[in-house]
C-alpha cells in the first residue's frame, strides 16, 4: 500500500480504517470478526486506525487496544476526545476544557493501552471553550509524550487558523465523499491546504450508502442509527437512491463496484486526502483495499462530476448541523 502525508510529515498508509462500526451505530457487532479485520488490514499495508472514546461509548477503544497489543509498532493510532457521554451512553455536551482533555487523554490511554496516541484529535468544537485554551492543552500533551500529533474534525476554517497558530495541526477530520462535498466550497479544503495540514476523509462510503447495499429503508438493521439520518429517512432516500444508481452505472461501465469506485474518486482529490471508510467485515476491507488499485480518467473523473456535483444529495448529513463546521 502506498502512504500519505499529513501535516506535520505523519506518514500514513492512503486508505485507512475506521474502527466506530465494530462497537456500536451500525447494527449487531461481533469482536471476534473485528479484531480479524483489524489484523488483515494490518496484512494489506493499512497502519492507521481510527477510534474515539465516545464509540461504544469507551470500548472500540478497548477492543482497538487489543486488537493492536502484540503489533503496536505497526500502527498510526489516531483517537479523539471531545463529545462527553457517559458509561452508558448518554450524551452530556461537548467538552474542550483544559481539566477534560487531560482526563479524556489519560483515560483513553489506559483503554487502549498503549503509551501514546500517534494523533488525538477534538472530535468536535465546543464553542464554549476558546480554541486556544483547547489546543494549548493538547500541546501540553504533545510535550508530555502521551500525543505526538494534534488534530481537529468538522472544524470551521477561522477555527483551523486559531488552532493551527497555538500548535501546529496535523490532520483536519471531516466528512467527504461523492455526496458529502461541502468542504469543497466552504473554505475548509483550501484553509488546510494552504495551512499545510492534511485531510482525513471519514464516511467516504457515504455511510454506506453509496455501495449500493441498501435498496430500501427496510434494508438497514433496526437498531442502525442511520434510520435517524436526514438522508435516509421519507423522500429522501429515494432521491439519494438516484443518485447511487448513477455510481453504480458508471461503476459497472468500469468494471468496479460502487464502493470501489467512490473510494477511488476520494483518493484521486489530492495526496494530502486520507480516507479512513469503516467496516468490521473482513470481505469488505478486501474490497475497499482493492479500490486503491482503480486509477480514473480525466473524462470518468469529468462523468462523476456531473452525475454527483456539490450539493447532490438530499437532506443534511446530519439532524443537527450545529455541531459541524464550528
Amino acid at each position: 500500500m502506498n502512504q500519505r502525508t499529513l501535516g506535520q510529515g505523519l506518514r500514513v498508509s492512503e486508505l485507512g480504517l475506521g474502527c466506530m462500526g465494530m462497537s456500536e451505530f451500525y447494527g449487531a457487532t461481533n469482536e471476534t470478526e473485528s479484531i480479524a479485520t483489524i489484523h488483515r488490514a494490518l496484512e494489506l499495508g493499512i497502519d492507521f486506525l481510527d477510534t474515539a472514546d465516545i464509540y461504544g461509548p469507551f470500548t472500540n477503544e478497548q477492543l482497538v487496544g487489543r486488537a493492536i497489543r502484540d503489533r503496536r509498532d505497526r500502527v498510526v493510532l489516531a483517537t479523539k476526545f471531545g463529545n462527553h457521554r457517559n458509561a452508558q451512553g448518554q450524551s452530556l455536551g461537548i467538552r474542550g476544557d483544559p481539566e477534560y482533555v487531560r482526563q479524556a487523554c489519560d483515560a483513553s490511554l489506559q483503554r487502549l493501552g498503549v503509551d501514546h496516541i500517534d494523533l488525538y484529535y477534538q472530535h468536535r468544537v465546543d464553542s464554549k471553550v476558546p480554541i486556544e485554551e483547547t489546543v494549548g492543552a493538547m500541546a501540553e500533551l504533545v510535550r508530555a509524550g502521551k500525543v505526538r500529533h494534534l488534530g481537529l474534525s468538522e472544524a470551521a476554517p477561522e477555527t483551523i487558523r486559531r488552532a493551527h497558530a497555538t500548535h501546529p495541526i496535523t490532520a483536519l477530520q471531516t466528512e467527504y465523499s461523492l455526496w458529502t462535498r461541502d468542504v469543497e466550497e466552504n473554505d475548509v479544503l483550501s484553509t488546510v491546504r494552504e495551512l499545510g495540514i492534511g485531510f482525513v476523509a471519514y464516511s467516504p462510503l457515504g455511510r454506506g450508502f453509496l455501495t449500493g447495499r441498501f435498496k430500501t429503508f427496510d434494508d438497514l438493521p433496526a437498531d442502525d442509527f442511520r434510520r435517524r439520518n436526514p438522508r435516509f429517512l421519507g423522500e429522501n432516500f429515494g432521491r439519494n437512491l438516484d443518485l447511487v444508481h448513477e455510481v453504480e452505472r458508471l461503476a459497472s461501465a468500469k468494471g468496479v463496484t460502487p464502493g470501489q469506485l467512490a473510494l477511488a474518486w476520494v483518493l484521486s482529490r489530492g495526496d494530502d486526502v486520507v480516507p479512513i471508510p469503516g467496516t468490521k467485515h473482513v470481505k469488505y476491507l478486501e474490497e475497499n483495499v482493492a479500490a486503491t488499485r482503480v486509477e480514473l480518467s480525466t473524462d470518468e473523473l469529468a462523468r462523476l462530476d456531473a452525475a454527483l456535483p456539490v450539493g447532490a444529495a438530499t437532506g443534511t448529513r446530519y439532524t443537527d448541523m450545529t455541531l459541524v463546521h464550528r
